[in-house]
């Protein structure tokens, strides 16, 4: 059976894992009576309820007599440590564009990688069927965005189709039949080249560990493709790291391929095929696996290194230890380098005291999720504000630089790019009409700038505004940024909120609490409509008396609270602040909590 691997990369949201849905329904992979769920590969809880694809996942579908490997990518850079690894899995990309949106700054970084690694692309205009759909447009911006990323002619002589994923059809031309996948089967088939590891059959076998998974009956299992030679269930084999150590030497227990989204059991592997191995104990990712014979690794792809870090450290609050089960550093550690050893995109380090663990990444989201899987899992943690990492290049400090594309609309442009590029150190680089009244702005703004920006942007745009980010460049430090501008209210007393208390503090700000909640002091209740922190006590009751009169009693209608969301409570934090995350809530303190203390550290820092 001849045999395509390819990777299907898009921006969130472009419709990649509802068109991989299609494809295993129209290839066959489903029973006619087989219940199957919308966005098939989004397996994950967390990508269910965010929409998003977190985790790189293969699957397979046969196609006259050919078995196609597909790949479904991440399409947020923040993930991007997943896409880097995976591209080198594969002999082809489809490349999903949003006949609307066009090019997106997410697809621009994951194109990047597959330009750079040689892979020549299939381009895919989709939801074409949409009112505001201009495929023509689209496809013009995704030659230029080629060009621009120095792709060689091969590359830029790409064939493109017109679809639309959800309604399962794609055609050559945009005024097709409109029927099936049946021309994207095809294209594939034509236009990726075989796996080149087929010429290496009769070589030692050898094969580099892409992704890190476990099963509860198997153990460890490393996925990746075989780069020569054949492996077989019972081999003894070898794991490289990728300076070339001896890490281990192990039999391979079990060979899984993938057919459909289900992995089945083989007993031998060939070069070419995308497998899963199990019987190692201690090799990882981006090690090689390899015959006894062999004692030089294969290459890996460099991981871009991380931008920002923030500190992870055991929950010391008042309320600690009511909602989680795992509350000590020992057992957050422990956590946290299983996560980095399947995770290449994260490093972990631990603070001076040892109580704390710096761990560096991508970006908020991606620090996001990491916190919300362990939340779920009953972790109780502290988190601090982002700090973004700096470079010494040549002498001079330099820090990481943003393209940030915003779709907002024409009137509340204005005010978009005067935060941008004035407070935040941000430069223009490009503005223009984007159709259906709104504006598209493109510019470069320094990390730190966009640290706790998000929430300000939505209330600028009365939440119309669309903003996409991925890494530009590395850049002389721009000096200063100011950080939040107002102050928050901050409690001196601990005990249970009263609603008496907090109506009669509602002039002083916004809360982010109600009342019948538990509170202790030094812990933010809100945010103070000026710029100084003010502490108040929202225990304090109305004073009763024994006499009654009409117009004494007052009703007591407080206003709603403002709820922040994990990432959201990350981001607005300041330097001297923590989130304290537990299985059930979310909230924010200052670092702190002894009144005396907080104003001693608060004169140091002046």
């Amino acid at each position: 059976m001849e045999l395509r691997n390819i990777a299907i990369i898009a921006h969130v949201d472009h419709g990649k894992t509802t068109l991989v849905d299609e494809l295993l329904k129209q290839s066959g992979t489903y029973r006619e009576n087989q219940a199957t769920t919308e966005r098939a590969m989004d397996s994950n809880d967390l990508e269910r309820e965010r929409g998003i694809t977190i985790f790189a996942k293969p699957t397979s579908v046969e196609w006259k007599g050919t078995r196609i490997n597909i790949v479904d990518t991440p399409g947020h850079a923040d993930f991007g440590g997943e896409v880097e690894r995976i591209l080198s899995m594969v002999d082809g990309v489809v490349l999903l564009v949003d006949a609307a949106e066009g090019p997106m700054p997410q697809t621009k970084f994951v194109t990047s990688k597959a330009l750079a690694l040689g892979l020549r692309p299939i381009v895919v205009l989709n939801k074409v069927d949409k009112p505001d759909a201009e495929p023509d447009r689209a496809l013009d911006e995704c030659f230029d965005l080629f060009s621009s990323l120095d792709a060689n002619e091969d590359q830029l002589d790409f064939p493109h189709l017109y679809a639309s994923g959800r309604s399962g059809w794609a055609d050559a031309e945009l005024d097709g039949p409109r029927k099936d996948l049946n021309a994207l089967f095809d294209l594939v088939v034509r236009h990726v080249p075989p796996p080149r590891q087929l010429a290496r059959k009769d070589e030692d076998f050898r094969m580099l560990a892409t992704t890190l998974g476990s099963d509860p009956f198997v153990g460890r299992l490393l996925t990746g493709r075989v780069e020569s030679g054949s492996l077989k269930v019972g081999a003894t084999v070898q794991a490289l790291s990728r300076i070339g150590q001896k890490i281990e030497q192990f039999r391979v227990t079990r060979i899984q391929a993938f057919r459909g989204l289900a992995q089945q059991d083989i007993d031998a592997a060939e070069a070419g095929d995308i497998v899963s191995i199990a019987g190692m104990s201690k090799a990882t990712v981006a090690d090689t696996i390899c015959a006894l014979a062999v004692d030089t690794p294969l290459d890996s792809q460099p991981i871009d290194p991380p931008t920002i870090t923030v500190t992870f450290g055991i929950n010391d609050s008042p309320l600690a230890g009511r909602d989680g089960k795992k509350v000590q550093s020992r057992v957050i550690r422990d956590r946290l380098m299983k996560e980095a050893e399947s995770n290449v995109a994260i490093k972990i380090s631990d603070t001076p005291g040892g109580e704390a663990f710096e761990v560096a990444g991508r970006g908020e989201l991606q620090m996001g999720v990491l916190i919300e899987n362990m939340r779920r899992e009953g972790f109780e943690l502290s988190i601090s504000r982002p700090q973004v990492l700096f470079r010494d290049i040549d002498g001079v400090r330099h820090e990481p630089i943003e393209e940030v594309t915003i779709d907002v609309d024409d009137e509340y442009s204005g005010s978009v790019i005067e935060k941008i590029t004035g407070p935040r150190k941000g430069d223009l680089a490009e503005m223009k009409q984007a159709g259906a009244g709104k504006t598209r702005i493109i510019a470069h703004v320094p990390s730190r700038g966009l640290i706790g920006y998000h929430g300000e942007f939505l209330t600028d745009t009365r939440g119309t505004g669309v903003l996409n980010r991925v890494f530009h460049e590395w850049a002389p430090f721009k000096g200063p940024i100011p950080g939040r501008r107002q102050g928050v209210l901050i409690s001196m007393e601990k005990g249970v909120s009263v609603a008496y208390a907090l109506w009669k503090l509602e002039d002083r700000g916004k809360f982010f609490i109600g009342a019948q909640e538990d509170v202790y002091t030094g812990m933010i209740l809100g945010e103070h409509s000026r710029d100084n922190d003010l502490e108040i006590n929202p225990l304090k009751g109305k004073q009763l008396t024994n006499v009654r009169a009409s117009g004494t009693d007052e009703a007591v209608r407080l206003t709603t609270p403002v709820k922040m969301t994990l990432e959201q409570a990350i981001a607005y934090i300041d330097d001297d602040e923590l989130v304290e995350v537990t299985p059930s809530s979310i909230r924010l303190r200052k670092r702190y909590l002894d009144p005396h203390e907080r104003k001693r550290h608060s004169r140091a820092g002046q």
